[in-house]
């Protein structure tokens, strides 16, 4: 379940929600709070693999728009 919610700061960027959660995610897990390892090592390694996926298709999926947007334009 998402915490990201709407009190939050508007961030504005495309998928802020997911990409809150992701951080939150890899800022409270164990290789960072235990073993003192960076955010960006524990993802590499596959913490919060699932918020990761999720945030890669939000993404993919905004890439996808843009691109029909662009094709129409051009017929």
């Amino acid at each position: 379940m998402p915490k990201y919610y709407e009190d939050k700061e508007e961030d504005g960027r495309a998928c802020s929600g997911v990409r809150e959660d992701l951080r939150q995610c890899l800022l409270e897990s164990p290789c960072v709070l235990q073993e003192n390892k960076s955010p960006k090592q524990c993802l590499r390694e596959g913490h919060c693999r699932s918020l990761q996926v999720t945030f890669f298709a939000c993404k993919r999926s905004m890439v996808s728009v843009v691109c029909l947007l662009l094709l129409a334009r051009m017929f």
